[in-house]
């Protein structure tokens, strides 16, 4: 994290919005809540609400995954709903090759189309058993999920009877939720251009977890 920030000391708010950031999650019909980040924010138990310690879940519910990326133009994302596997293969194959790189190419997607960012710079991407660690702080694909999740739920749990846990369901408003954020231009450059105070905060903290 602190290597991180070293990195990109020099570069400017303009510079953050030629960033593409992403993300993958699964969507549930009763949303299941993020240990991970339970874990990381939470340092006893006193610090969780008394009605958040335990929670009720439905029993054998359905999920999709959904794999997202933006621009400071537009939001891209990839359904995975027929129980395909997050492996390097699907995520080169599928993700990159048939999603990610034809957005990027697509002028009306980006600022301007830059192929050599990461060239120059020396990106190389990972396989699937090589992740960086969790950083939500500094992924701001995160909160567009979090923001994306909560109007799913908001939507979901106007459900009654047999829709409200029908995998059908879910996917219509995951599709729905999906394409009123699909140019939500003001949003996506609000999350580019708070990369240089995240980055600060993750400085100042002296690479442990922030706020954002």
């Amino acid at each position: 994290r602190l290597w991180l920030c070293d990195w990109l000391k020099d570069w400017t708010v303009e510079d953050f919005l030629h960033l593409a950031p992403s993300d993958e999650f699964y969507v549930w019909t009763a949303r299941r809540p993020n240990y991970q980040n339970d874990r990381i924010w939470a340092r006893s138990i006193e610090d969780i609400e008394k009605d958040q310690r335990y929670r009720e879940m439905a029993k054998n519910q359905s999920c999709i995954g959904i794999f997202i990326v933006f621009t400071c133009k537009r939001l891209l994302w990839v359904i995975k709903d027929k129980g395909e596997s997050w492996t390097d293969q699907y995520f080169r194959d599928i993700i990159l090759t048939q999603n990610v790189f034809l957005f990027l190419k697509n002028e009306d997607n980006v600022i301007e189309p830059d192929e050599h960012l990461l060239q120059d710079n020396y990106v190389k991407f990972w396989g699937n058993d090589n992740w960086p660690g969790n950083s939500p702080d500094l992924n701001v694909a995160e909160r567009i999920g979090s923001i994306f999740k909560d109007e799913v739920e908001k939507q979901m749990l106007s459900e009654t009877g047999y829709n409200r846990y029908h995998v059908d369901t879910l996917k219509m408003h995951i599709e729905n939720v999906l394409t009123s954020m699909k140019e939500d231009t003001e949003l996506f450059e609000t999350l580019l251009c708070s990369y240089p105070s995240r980055l600060r905060a993750v400085k100042t903290a002296n690479g442990r977890h922030t706020d954002y």
